[in-house]
C-alpha cells in the first residue's frame, strides 16, 4: 500500500523553466531520439513508460512529432559502444541513457552527440560537467547524489546485533571510487565493519556470497547499478539461501523478494528527462541547460521476505516507509 506520494527533484542551480509543447516542432520527418539501458528491457519497463508519459506531456506523439529508437545491452558494457554507433547511424539527435558507466561509454563512442542522464553520479565529482549551474560539454540531465548511511541504517535496524555487513558492487562501474569513498565513511560513522565485494559478471554471484559469509556479513546491500539491476532475482536468491537480509534499488528490487529498498523516484527522473530532450531538439545547447538533482526518496519493505528471514521489521521502519509489500 501506498504511504506517501513524491515527484519532488530539486534544480541544480536554477529554477525549471515552464514547459513549452511540442506542437510547433514544424519538421518534414519528426526527430529521432535514442534511448539506450545498460541492463534488460525488462528491469526498467516501468522507466521507458514514465519517460513516454513525459514527452506525451509535453506534446509529443510518437511516429508524427518524434520517433524513439530504444536498445538495451543486456548488462554487456562491450555492447554499450555498438548500440550507441548504431543509434546514431539511424539519425538519433540526442541520447538518453542512465548510470556513470553507459554515460562514459556513449560519449566515448560518439562525443558530439547530445547525452540526457536520467541518472548518475555526481557529474562536476566525476568530472562530466564544470558546475550544475552550466555543465558545459555535451552532457547534461539528472544525477543523483546517494546517501549511503542510510541502507546501513536499515539493515542495522533489522538485525540489530550485527556489527558486520557488506556491499556488492558492480566492478566495471567507473562511478565506485567516489561510492566506495562515501559508503565506507557511512560505515565508519555508524560504527559498521563494511567489506566491498566486486563482481565483474553473474557467473562470480556464487563465490561473492561465499566470501561474504565467510567474512561474517549479517546484510546486504546492493549499490545502485543497471547491469547488476538485471540480475536482481538471482541475486535475491542467492541472499535467501546465505539468510542475508538487503536493501536494493527501486521497486524491482522488491518486486524481484528483496528484503527492502532505498532509492530516488527514477519515474520521477524518467519523465523529467524528457523535458531535457525537448529543449535539445529545439536547438538548446546541453552545456547550457543545468543539471539537476534528485532529493527524493522511496523507502519500500518487503514484509513477505522478512517472514521468510524469520525477522520481525521495527514499527518505526514499517511507518517510514512509502510501500508495504506484503
Amino acid at each position: 500500500m501506498r504511504r506517501r506520494q513524491f515527484v519532488t527533484l530539486i534544480a541544480g542551480a536554477v529554477a525549471w523553466p515552464w514547459p513549452v509543447t511540442a506542437q510547433s516542432i514544424d519538421r518534414k520527418e519528426p526527430p529521432i531520439v535514442g534511448f539506450l539501458h545498460l541492463g534488460s528491457e525488462r528491469s526498467i519497463q516501468a522507466v521507458i513508460e514514465a519517460f513516454q508519459s513525459g514527452l506525451a506531456a509535453l506534446g509529443y506523439v510518437e511516429n508524427q512529432n518524434i520517433r524513439v529508437l530504444y536498445r538495451f545491452a543486456e548488462g554487456r558494457v562491450e555492447r554499450v559502444s555498438e548500440l550507441t554507433k548504431e543509434l546514431v547511424s539511424l539519425g538519433a539527435r540526442v541520447i538518453v541513457t542512465a548510470s556513470t558507466t553507459a554515460i562514459r561509454a556513449v560519449h566515448t563512442a560518439v562525443p558530439t552527440v547530445p547525452i540526457v542522464s536520467a541518472a548518475s553520479a555526481d557529474p562536476v565529482g566525476i568530472g562530466w560537467a564544470q558546475s550544475l549551474a552550466r555543465p558545459g560539454g555535451m552532457i547534461t540531465g539528472l544525477f543523483t547524489k546517494n546517501a549511503f548511511a542510510k541502507p546501513l541504517e536499515l539493515l542495522k535496524q533489522v538485525r540489530p546485533d550485527a556489527t558486520v555487513f557488506a556491499f556488492l558492487f558492480n566492478a566495471t562501474n567507473p562511478g565506485n571510487p567516489l561510492w566506495k569513498s562515501q559508503v565506507k565513511d557511512a560505515a565508519g560513522q555508524l560504527g559498521i565493519i563494511l567489506h566491498v565485494v566486486e563482481v565483474k559478471e553473474p557467473s562470480e554471484f556464487a563465490e561473492a556470497f561465499r566470501r561474504m559469509t565467510s567474512l561474517g556479513a549479517r546484510g546486504l546491500g546492493v549499490i545502485p547499478d543497471p547491469v547488476l539491476r538485471s540480475y536482481f532475482r538471482e541475486i535475491v536468491e542467492l541472499a535467501l539461501q546465505h539468510q542475508l537480509p538487503t536493501v536494493g534499488d527501486g521497486d524491482s528490487f522488491t518486486e524481484a523478494g528483496g528484503l527492502s529498498a532505498y532509492s530516488f523516484n527514477y519515474l520521477a527522473l524518467a519523465r523529467r528527462s524528457a523535458w531535457y530532450v525537448d529543449r535539445i531538439l529545439r536547438g538548446d545547447a546541453p552545456g547550457d541547460l543545468p543539471i539537476e538533482q534528485a532529493r527524493e526518496f522511496k523507502l519500500i519493505v518487503n514484509i513477505k521476505t522478512a517472514k521468510v528471514l524469520g525477522l520481525t521489521i521495527p514499527p518505526g521502519l514499517l511507518a517510514r516507509a512509502d510501500e508495504v509489500v506484503d
